[in-house]
């Protein structure tokens, strides 16, 4: 199974979405897991996860979690991630997978 990591500032919005993320993903059958996490607390997370996903708000830290050896990168659209999008940032999740 794949893991995949969400990550904003303090894990409050993140979590909402992290929700919607994967009641989209089991309408499609996949088998996923995602999470949500505060920046503060996701170095503990990244070896895990097969994909980062960063809020637009910490997509300053793109580089840093590249740097700590986190794979497949991303920052989330603010459209998206204002709209809370889950269809879309889904799909996003699956071509980086």
């Amino acid at each position: 199974m794949k893991k995949v990591l969400v990550c904003c500032n303090t894990g409050v919005t993140t979590s909402l979405l992290v929700a919607k993320i994967k009641a989209v993903a089991e309408t499609r059958g996949l088998e996923i897991e995602i999470e949500a996490s505060p920046i503060s607390t996701a170095a503990d997370h990244i070896s895990d996860a097969d994909a980062v996903l960063l809020g637009p708000q910490v997509g300053f830290a793109k580089e840093a979690f590249e740097e700590a050896g986190a794979k497949n990168v991303r920052v989330i659209t603010t459209e998206d991630y204002a709209t809370q999008n889950a269809k879309s940032i889904l799909d996003s999740i699956e071509s980086i997978l």
